[in-house]
């Protein structure tokens, strides 16, 4: 197997197992930590609130992650952010507010290396043919971390409507272990350089750059039209990251209407997202460079459909106040475990939708400046996420699916104003090879020393 492409399957592999564990957590997390207050009073530690500054703090490290990956490298940078995901995962053995606010904090900082560290890496591992290919397999296995660990949550959950200390213990145990062997797997990734070439001068300029030149560059780079623009679609990808991964599931729990066994929902929930997840990645690695000739908008406005579909179902399936705890109220129909499930696959399609493209567009978009554009993507992604996680806990769900509703016709709109701006520009620059083609004469004297302007 060609190098390149087997350092991007230790990568998959490496966060398919870290966030087997995280995720998952992120998904129970409100669940479980409920449970804890239950059981000890002295515990007041919140699940949204929790979630909510780690998206925070990953958004303001984002800034500063070119800096460190101009120092540590993409893999050591990986193996910084998967080091606190593992402390992160820890501290739930031994429940106290102070720690999991001060886990929260540190996880959101190694977020920022593990994900800006994870974007450059795959970029210097791929070329323009190889980006869509090597994004869409990166993202399906990264997303089976959904599907075994919620998987594991659904079987430990099952029959119970209170998560005991022995059953928490058991799945942090578990997560704790996955998460270690998905950090030897990034201990095995290999260092890469591009292939020397002219049009990598500039690359390799950028990526050797110091920290503060690093973080000059990110600064231009987000000022630029295009960076603004995609902006709009990495807003929405973050409010609904914090919605299927944090919000949804658990409000399917908390839909007493349901039936006896509710609570094992929100992992069978997570199962579902990931199954979508996984085949939205595996179809869109499948297709790799067709993508890229068709272009990329049409994957987009299917996510886009995909989504609305699913918030309008979910608004009339689960009641209003399903965000914020155990209740017996219903919606505009009797809610339904199935169709709940059927969102739940809806959303993670959707999602690999606009994620597979978006890292195939600063993939190939901005290969000569990966570090920072992935930086900046994570920091917008965060903020929104954030955001999204501080007022989950106060908004009414039909508010929630407003705004993601919104958001989602911004965002598609504005990537597919950049995607199809750079389609145009590629076709202006054929219709200049043409011509050259066409007209070697005239370059033959342009380029000759008797030639003056």
């Amino acid at each position: 197997m060609e190098r390149r492409f087997m350092n991007v399957i230790l990568l998959g592999f490496g966060f398919m197992f870290v966030f087997t564990a995280f995720q998952t957590m992120g998904n129970i997390e409100k669940t479980i930590l409920d449970s804890i207050t239950q059981d000890d009073s002295s515990f007041t530690g919140d699940g949204y609130t929790s979630l909510a500054i780690i998206y925070a703090t990953l958004a303001l490290c984002n800034w500063m992650a070119p800096s460190v990956i101009s120092i540590t490298g993409p893999r050591g940078a990986m193996l910084i952010g998967a080091v606190t995901y593992l402390f992160f995962i820890i501290t739930f053995l031994f429940p106290r507010t102070w720690l999991l606010y001060v886990a929260s904090v540190m996880i959101g900082a190694g977020a920022a290396a593990i994900w800006t560290g994870q974007g450059n890496y795959l970029t210097l591992n791929s070329d323009a043919d190889t980006i869509s290919r090597n994004s869409g397999i990166f993202w399906a296995m990264l997303q089976c971390s959904l599907f075994f660990g919620n998987l594991f949550v659904f079987i430990k959950f099952q029959g119970k409507t209170h998560i005991d200390l022995e059953t928490r213990n058991v799945v942090f145990g578990a997560l704790t272990a996955v998460c270690a062997v998905g950090i030897v797997f990034l201990l095995l990734l290999r260092p890469i350089r591009r292939a020397p070439a002219i049009d990598d001068v500039k690359s390799e300029m950028v990526e050797s750059a110091g920290p503060m030149e690093a973080f000059k560059g990110a600064l231009r780079l987000f000022g630029t039209r295009d960076m603004i623009m995609l902006s709009a679609a990495f807003i929405y990808t973050g409010v609904e990251l914090s919605f299927f991964s944090g919000v949804y599931s658990p409000s399917i729990g908390f839909t007493l209407a349901m039936g006896d066994n509710v609570k094992q929902l929100v992992g069978l929930s997570g199962v579902f997202i990931g199954l979508g997840e996984v085949l939205g990645g595996a179809l869109f690695g499948i297709l790799g460079n067709k993508t890229t000739r068709w272009g990329r908008d049409p994957i987009v406005i299917m996510g886009y459909f995909i989504h609305m579909t699913s918030f309008f179902l979910i608004f009339i399936n689960l009641p209003n106040v399903a965000p914020f705890g155990d209740t017996m109220d219903t919606s505009y129909i009797s809610p339904s475990s199935y169709l709940a499930m059927f969102c739940s696959f809806l959303l993670g399609f959707g999602d690999a939708c606009y994620n597979t493209q978006i890292y195939s567009i600063l993939g190939g978009k901005y290969a000569d400046n990966s570090t920072s554009a992935f930086a900046l993507f994570k920091f917008t992604q965060s903020l929104a996420a954030a955001a999204c996680f501080f007022y989950s806990s106060k908004a009414l769900l039909s508010v929630q699916l407003g705004v993601l509703a919104v958001l989602a016709t911004v965002g598609t709109a504005a990537f597919c104003r950049v995607e199809w701006r750079d389609r145009a520009r590629a076709r202006g620059m054929s219709i200049d090879v043409v011509e050259d083609k066409l007209s070697p004469a005239t370059h033959s004297l342009a380029d000759s020393p008797l030639h003056y302007d």
